[in-house]
């Protein structure tokens, strides 16, 4: 049975690639929501900014449109849909602006759309690099209440199993 929405969080890396192929295989779904979320430039470089101690120059984009992160996200979420239709989906596609961090912008469009599913690749990291560096997948499993589908990395070739 199939169920109403998977949501399919997609930045355009070979790991939310691989979510999608996975989705394709495994789920069944009325509609299926392909989401990219994205940071206004001003924002971006205000916080790169604050993080090298230099003084954030004053800048505002002319139009909403101008900003050059809307128009990639636009573009990395087409790409999105497209994998989600060869993979056998009838997929919608939709980008959010994220005003505090990327999870929580995911999380908030599956409470809004009610997402049956939540679909993200890992970047499958271990040790030193997981503690230094936060997984958007990580977050949105400790923080939303909906169940998740996450994909690993594929296996790099020569990689042995660990007993």
């Amino acid at each position: 049975m199939p169920c109403d929405l998977v949501l399919i969080a997609y930045d355009g890396s070979d790991d939310a690639r691989r979510a999608v192929e996975y989705a394709g295989r495994f789920l069944s779904a009325t509609a299926t929501v392909v989401v990219t979320a994205w940071e206004p430039m001003v924002r971006q470089t205000g916080r790169l900014s604050g993080l090298s101690g230099l003084a954030q120059q004053e800048w505002l984009a002319d139009d909403e449109l101008d900003d050059v992160a809307r128009v990639d996200a636009g573009h990395v979420n087409a790409e999105g849909v497209r994998l989600a239709e060869l993979a056998g989906m009838r997929p919608r596609g939709r980008t959010v602006e994220c005003t505090t961090t990327v999870w929580s912008a995911i999380v908030a469009v599956a409470d809004e759309l009610n997402a049956d599913i939540i679909v993200a690749g890992t970047r499958g990291n271990t040790g030193l690099r997981a503690l230094l560096r936060s997984s958007v997948a990580d977050a949105v499993l400790k923080h939303c209440h909906r169940p998740i589908l996450l994909v690993p990395p594929a296996r790099s070739p020569g990689a042995r199993m660990r007993a």
